[in-house]
């Protein structure tokens, strides 16, 4: 992302899981993890979108960790439709996150759904202090509930992921969803809105 992004491996059930780490110049306030969008798709932690998550917590003086998923880059393994993925986000917590911070769960498209399943699998002393998913995959996979406080962002013209999958999956859970107009999957010219809605809930 930058010149100071620190590149690392970890070792993840499928073998090593490359991350990518970015640290604000004073102690940070929180540990962020971001999940990027269908490694089937193009996707990789230096997707645009997952970019644009790990500026806003630094803004938030959050370290962001970025990662790529099993088999994309140079994470070892191979795609596994969500399941080995939650493993490897899981794996990433461990490693990255500090008991002593709050401890954020992100992701875009496939990777919210992936944040979204490794949020229920995290151990009730060490829940995340909120979850902040864009562009989820509401309709190709099955998006569980999420916890109160959850940060939702959709585009109204998403040919990916239909807003209407989203407020479906929204809709028992009394989940507010930020909808932005005019705009597709991918947050084309809209990025700076989208980092400036993620600092906004979390400042």
């Amino acid at each position: 992302m930058n010149s100071q992004t620190q590149r690392t491996s970890i070792a993840g059930a499928a073998g090593a899981i490359e991350c990518a780490i970015d640290s604000p110049t004073d102690a940070p306030l929180g540990v962020a993890v971001v999940c990027h969008p269908h490694p089937l798709h193009g996707g990789t932690m230096d997707n645009k979108v997952a970019q644009t998550l790990a500026r806003a917590f630094l803004q938030l003086g959050f370290r962001a960790v970025r990662f790529n998923f099993r088999g994309v880059g140079g994470s070892e393994g191979t795609h596994d439709e969500g399941r080995g993925e939650t493993d490897d986000t899981l794996a990433v917590i461990a490693a990255h996150s500090d008991p002593a911070l709050p401890l954020v769960l992100a992701g875009f498209s496939f990777g919210a759904y992936v944040a979204s399943q490794a949020a229920q699998r995290l151990p009730d002393d060490a829940k995340a202090a909120w979850l902040a998913l864009v562009g989820p995959s509401t309709q190709k996979q099955q998006m569980p509930a999420v916890p109160e406080g959850t940060l939702v962002i959709h585009g109204e013209l998403d040919d990916v992921v239909p807003l209407s999958a989203t407020f479906d999956w929204a809709r028992p859970q009394a989940l507010p969803v930020i909808v932005i107009p005019g705009v597709g999957h991918f947050f084309h010219g809209q990025l700076t809105l989208l980092k400036n809605l993620v600092v906004r809930h979390g400042s």
